[in-house]
């Protein structure tokens, strides 16, 4: 009877466990990370009263006769499963959404305790600190390598308020465009400017390459593209040869032969009438230069008559790009005074991507536009019959020839037509723009033969560097084409300037530095240079600060491209900073404090470390939200967020308690009606020990 009332009692006290620990549940509904726990029951030894027997012979076996005891509560289960995950306005908040613990520290990092509450926030001191004041643990950022290193021991997270970041010199700078190897560029600048000394100089008046003027455009942005042989036929007076002698009177007849710029044999032949009176040697010579000039559409040639001495006089005024222009007489007969091997020639200029020769009058190569000045100035100056002066020819600052005759000591007629033969196609663009320079110019005139404008494809790229004052200084890229090979590709100059009074380079002029960027013909980078820049500001910063250029990975297109599209610029930056004052503080998935300053930067400041353990519920609370290390949670894995298993970091966020607390009051009243049994347990048991003490009486 006894053992009815042992029972109840037993019971009684399990349920009003199993009621704290529900109590204690719902009390914490509302508290940050906290994870719910149950009670888990269990019955007391047995009284046997009879033991189990087998069977044997007839009889069957039987089972044992035991009565219970009662129940206790054998252990309370904290269930860790993942809480809600609720927004806030407060960026230091952050929650777990996954496994792991985060780690804080009461006396500097000796002990650990373990928290699912990202409720932190910074003390006075820039500490990272919860709700009890525990140091946050994790990683800070390393001064010498400007990195976090989340393999290295935990410390306390400390941000110094009013934290700084000094200026940090550039290192590197990285350039990713296209230069356009199009026929048809949209950016483009004048050829550089070429005095009467053949001195070639840039924007900035230092001496330069002029560079191939095959690979020059026009004012439209038209790509000449000059290939070999490909030209124009040139002169400054009209060519012309007076005969050697009279032309006789009477019976007199002309028989002559040209041969023309393309070889052909041109005979011209009259036959004289007998007449009475006989003719005179001024219509003699008339009726020569009347035959001579019916033909000029074919010998470029044009006749006429000296009538004080019944000269022919034969012109070449290099008028007609169709007619010939290189002229000469092969074969004579009669009496018109001519001789063989007289010359009437203008000059063809013929484009050479293999070099320049300037100096054969009847075929004057060139590769740049300072060869072709130089040819055409050594003409023009030949051309002069009387010494004592010469015209000058330069490239102006706009990139046109400007002929000027104010020295000159004989008029002037500049003539360009075409140049065509069997074979070589005329370049229409570049004689329209040469034959705009065809003007008549008086000797001491003041008046100027200018042609189109020669322009080089360009594009320019600038980026701000920075020294180790955290000075910022225009660092500008100006590419130009100056070369194409139709088998390995193009070639652009690149010319890097600085402003003064910096210096990245050790000859004059110290701003400024030359190189060059090679394409292949898929138009990957092929090369560049240079590599890199040694570049002093003066200005009390460190001197010689190395910066690397990085233009991309040779036979890849990771950089600079050279494809037929716009020029442009799609990507540059450098790694340079000047220094600047800590604004804000946002939280990543990583867990890492990333700091954003006034000087545009951000970076790590220090990493959110977090534990993760064998088995999560051998963890012990300790109040405050925090759970201790036990001997059945095993030890502590340390590591980063988001990795071995552990649970990414969601900031401006905190995880809710884990309480269901509809669930909760459910297991209310099953704990109320367990409690209500086990009471009309006793009380029961206690009628019955009326009833047997009444049967004695």
């Amino acid at each position: 009877m006894l053992k009815s009332l042992f029972s109840g009692v037993s019971g009684l006290q399990a349920h009003q466990i199993a009621m704290d620990v529900e109590s204690n549940n719902i009390a914490n509904v509302n508290t940050t990370g906290f994870k719910y726990s149950r009670a888990n029951f269990s019955d007391m030894l047995a009284q046997t009263n009879q033991i189990a027997t087998a069977p044997q012979g007839d009889l069957g076996g039987k089972n044992a006769v035991q009565v219970g005891l009662g129940a206790s509560v054998s252990s309370v289960t904290r269930i860790h499963s993942q809480g809600s995950i609720q927004a806030t306005d407060k960026n230091t908040d952050v929650a777990i959404q996954g496994e792991g613990y985060f780690i804080v520290s009461p006396d500097g990092g000796s002990t650990y305790q373990y928290t699912r509450s990202g409720d932190f926030k910074f003390d006075a001191d820039g500490n990272f600190v919860d709700n009890n004041g525990f140091v946050a643990q994790g990683w800070m950022r390393d001064d010498e390598t400007d990195k976090v290193d989340s393999t290295a021991p935990i410390t306390n997270i400390v941000i110094p308020p009013g934290l700084t970041t000094p200026a940090n010199a550039t290192d590197e700078v990285v350039l990713k465009a296209n230069l356009n190897s199009g026929p048809n560029v949209e950016n483009f600048t004048t050829a550089y400017a070429t005095d009467v000394a053949g001195v070639t100089t840039d924007s900035n008046g230092n001496e330069i390459a002029s560079g191939n003027m095959g690979v020059l455009f026009n004012d439209s942005g038209e790509a000449f593209s000059l290939q070999d042989d490909q030209g124009i036929w040139g002169s400054f007076q009209s060519a012309t040869v007076t005969a050697a002698a009279a032309v006789g009177a009477g019976v007199q007849d002309l028989d002559v032969t040209f041969i023309n710029d393309e070889g052909a044999a041109i005979q011209i032949t009259t036959t004289t009438p007998v007449t009475t009176p006989a003719q005179t040697g001024t219509q003699n010579a008339q009726t020569f230069a009347a035959a001579i000039n019916a033909r000029t559409s074919e010998t470029g040639i044009e006749a006429s008559v000296d009538v004080a001495t019944d000269q022919l006089i034969l012109t070449n005024p290099n008028d007609d790009s169709t007619s010939g222009h290189n002229i000469r007489i092969s074969a004579v007969a009669g009496d018109s005074g001519l001789l063989v091997a007289d010359t009437i020639t203008a000059y063809r200029y013929l484009y050479s991507s293999t070099g320049a020769d300037a100096t054969v009058d009847s075929d004057k190569k060139f590769q740049t536009i300072a060869d072709l000045r130089h040819a055409m100035q050594l003409q023009a100056t030949q051309d002069q019959l009387v010494t004592g002066g010469s015209p000058t020819i330069i490239i102006n600052d706009q990139g046109k020839f400007e002929v000027s005759n104010v020295s000159g000591s004989e008029d002037l007629s500049v003539k360009m037509t075409g140049y065509s033969v069997p074979g070589t196609s005329e370049n229409v663009l570049f004689t329209r723009s040469m034959q705009a320079m065809n003007a008549a110019l008086p000797a001491g005139s003041t008046g100027q033969a200018i042609s189109q404008a020669f322009n080089a494809a360009t594009h320019s790229s600038s980026i701000d560097v920075y020294d180790s004052l955290g000075s910022k200084h225009t660092l500008r890229m100006e590419f130009r084409k100056t070369e194409v090979d139709t088998t390995t590709g193009s070639t652009w100059t690149m010319t890097i300037t600085v402003p003064e009074p910096g210096s990245i380079d050790t000859v004059s002029p110290l701003n400024e530095k030359s190189g060059q960027v090679r394409f292949n013909n898929d138009g990957s980078l092929a090369t560049f240079s240079p590599p890199n820049l040694s570049f002093t500001a003066n200005n009390g910063s460190s001197p010689n600060q190395q910066v690397n250029m990085t233009l991309g990975t040779s036979n890849a297109f990771d950089g600079m491209t050279s494809f037929d599209s716009t020029s442009s610029t799609s990507g540059i930056s450098q790694d340079g900073y000047t220094g600047g004052d800590l604004q804000g503080i946002r939280i990543d998935q990583s867990g890492t404090l990333v700091g954003s300053f006034s000087n545009g930067r951000s970076f790590g400041l220090a990493q959110i470390a977090m534990a993760k353990f064998a088995n999560n519920e051998g963890l012990i609370a300790d109040g405050g939200n925090v759970f201790l290390q036990t001997a059945n949670s095993g030890n502590p894995i340390i590591g980063e967020a988001a990795t071995a298993g552990r649970g990414f970091i969601q900031s401006s966020s905190l995880e809710a308690s884990n309480v269901d607390l509809s669930k909760s009051l459910t297991q209310l009243i099953i704990i109320q009606r367990g409690f209500q049994a086990n009471g009309k347990t006793i009380t029961t048991s206690d009628q019955l020990l009326q009833t047997l003490i009444g049967l004695k009486q």
